[in-house]
C-alpha cells in the first residue's frame, strides 16, 4: 500500500530567538528540515509533502527538486497546516505519515518500524510514542483498557493522576489517508491557544469507534522536538555522540570523543588517532593510520594513509599518504598535496599542486602553482599570482630549490633543478639548471650613524 508523508514546518519557532525559520537551523551542520526529508526517504517513502508558513522562501530554496511545498499563509495550528494539502490528498488511498519538521532524531529505521506496525495492524492511525522519564510538556498517550489509544493530551489538560502517565506523543504518526481528512474537518479550536491540534485528531477517530495505536520507540533521544536553542545544542550532541560510537567500533581512536566533533558523513580509517577539539566536517574522508592533532578544521577534504594534520585548517583539500601539514598551515579549496609531502607551520596553499616530496616548511604562500617532485620552497617564498584584476599561474620544476623570501612573479617558471637566490624577485622564466639571482647589489655605506 502507497505511503506518503506530510512534514510539518510551518512554526515561526519564537523560542529560537532568531530571524532563521527554525527549520534552517543546523543539526550537525545539516539544516533539521533536511534531516528529516532524508530519514523519510530512506525509511522508503518517496512522495513527500512539506508544509510552510511565513519566510518559506528560505525554506523552499534548500529543499529537493522532488519535494511538494504546501504554504500554511496563517498559522492556525497543526491540523490547520496538515489540511493545507487537502485538495490534492484528500481522496487518495493507502497511508500518510505526519511528521514534525523540528524532528531531526526520528530515524528512518523507526520510521520503517512505525510504517510496518500501522500496515500488520490494519489499524485507522499509529502514533510514535516512547516512555520518557521526564514527561513534562510532552503530550501524554492515554491508553484504553484494551491497549488502544483513547486520546492524547497535552500537558495543560491533564488531570492530576494523568500527569504521572510516563508514555508520551513523539512527533509523529501514520494514518489511513481517507480517514485522516474526513475527521480533520472536525477538529475545533477550543483551547487557550485557539489552535487546530492535529493530536486531536486521534480522540476523535478514537470515539467513532476507529482503533488507533501506538508503536513505542525504545530510543528516548528520538523524541526530541527541537524549539530552542538548548535542545537544538542537545539533539547535536545526541548526533555527535553516535557519530563517534560508530566510528570507536570501527577501529577510531577519539581521544575525546566528548569534545570531538564530526559529521556522520565523514569517513576515517582504522588506526587514526583524532585529539580533541577537532571539527571534521562534510564529505571528509581520512584514511588510515592517521594522526589528527588537537584544535584542526576539516572540511570536504581527502586525507591519505600515514598522514599526520597538526592544528591546521583543510578546505576542499587533497593530501596523500605520508605526508605532514602544520602546525597552523591552511589548505584552501584546490590544495592538493602528493605523497611524503611537507607544508611546515604558518604556510598557506591555495588552488595549488605539491607533488610528492615537494616540501614548504615555514612562513610561504603557495596560490594558483605547481610544485614539482622534490622541490624545495625557502622560508617566507611567496607565489605573487594576482595583479588586481587576473590570476596567473606559477610553475616550479622538480628538485628545484627556491631560496627564502623568494617573490615568484606570475606567471613564471622555474625549471628542474633550478635555484632562485635568496630575496629575489622572479619576473622572468628560469630555464633548468639554472640559478637566478634578481635582486640590488648590496651597497654599504661605512659610518652612516655618525652621519
Amino acid at each position: 500500500m502507497q505511503t506518503r508523508a506530510i512534514i510539518v514546518a510551518a512554526g515561526v519557532g519564537k523560542r529560537m530567538n532568531s530571524k532563521k525559520p527554525k527549520v534552517l537551523h543546523e543539526v550537525c551542520g545539516i539544516p533539521m528540515i533536511t534531516r528529516v526529508i532524508n530519514n523519510v526517504k530512506q525509511a522508503g517513502i518517496s512522495d513527500i509533502y512539506v508544509v510552510l508558513g511565513t519566510s518559506h522562501e528560505a525554506v523552499t530554496e534548500i529543499l529537493p527538486d522532488d519535494v511538494k511545498v504546501v504554504v500554511q499563509d496563517e498559522q492556525l495550528g497543526t491540523a490547520h497546516a496538515v489540511n493545507q494539502t487537502a485538495a490534492e490528498l484528500s481522496e487518495a488511498d493507502g497511508n500518510t505519515l505526519i511528521i514534525n519538521g523540528d524532528t531531526p532524531l526520528i530515524s528512518a529505521s523507526t520510521i520503517e518500524k512505525l510504517a510496518a506496525d500501522h500496515e500488520a495492524s490494519g489499524l485507522k492511525a499509529t502514533v510514535l510514542s516512547a516512555y520518557a522519564g521526564n514527561p513534562e510538556n510532552y503530550g501524554r498517550v492515554i491508553r484504553k483498557e484494551n491497549g488502544t489509544v483513547k486520546e492524547i493530551l497535552e500537558e495543560t489538560e491533564l488531570t492530576q493522576e494523568q500527569k504521572e502517565i510516563k508514555e508520551v506523543s513523539a512527533g509523529a504518526a501514520i494514518y489511513n489517508n481517507q480517514e485522516l481528512f474526513k475527521v480533520l474537518s472536525k477538529i475545533t479550536n477550543d483551547n487557550p491557544e485557539e489552535e487546530y491540534y492535529l493530536t486531536d485528531s486521534v480522540g476523535l477517530l478514537s470515539s467513532k469507534g476507529a482503533r488507533v495505536g501506538a508503536y513505542v520507540t525504545d530510543n528516548n533521544d528520538e523524541i526530541i522536538n527541537v524549539d530552542d536553542r538548548l535542545l537544538l545544542a542537545r539533539a547535536s550532541e545526541i548526533l555527535r555522540s553516535r557519530t563517534n560510537e560508530r566510528l570507536l567500533k570501527q577501529g577510531v581512536t577519539i581521544i575525546d570523543p566528548k569534545n570531538t566533533y564530526i559529521d556522520e558523513s565523514v569517513k576515517i580509517g582504522m588506526d587514526t588517532i583524532i585529539y580533541p577539539n577537532t571539527v571534521i566536517k562534510g564529505n571528509t574522508v581520512i584514511g588510515e593510520n592517521a594522526i589528527i592533532s588537537a584544535n584542526c578544521e576539516i572540511s570536504n577534504s581527502l586525507i591519505g594513509d600515514n598522514t599526520e594534520i597538526k592544528h591546521s585548517v583543510l578546505t576542499d583539500a587533497t593530501v596523500g599518504s605520508s605526508t605532514t601539514v602544520g602546525p597552523f598551515a591552511q589548505l584552501r579549496p584546490g590544495a592538493k598535496l602528493g605523497e611524503a609531502v611537507k607544508v611546515g607551520n604558518f604556510v598557506e596553499v591555495k588552488k595549488s599542486e605539491l607533488k610528492d616530496g615537494a616540501k614548504v616548511s615555514h612562513l610561504s604562500y603557495i596560490g594558483d602553482a605547481e610544485i614539482g617532485e622534490r622541490a624545495n620552497i625557502g622560508c617566507g617564498a611567496i607565489t605573487v599570482n594576482y595583479d588586481g584584476i587576473n590570476k596567473f599561474k606559477t610553475t616550479v620544476g622538480q628538485d628545484a630549490f627556491i631560496g627564502c623570501n623568494t617573490n615568484l612573479v606570475a606567471p613564471v617558471s622555474v625549471g628542474d633543478r633550478s635555484v632562485t637566490a635568496a630575496g629575489s624577485t622572479v619576473t622572468d622564466d628560469v630555464p633548468n639548471d639554472s640559478l637566478a639571482i634578481a635582486r640590488n647589489r648590496q651597497t654599504t655605506k661605512e659610518e652612516y650613524y655618525k652621519k
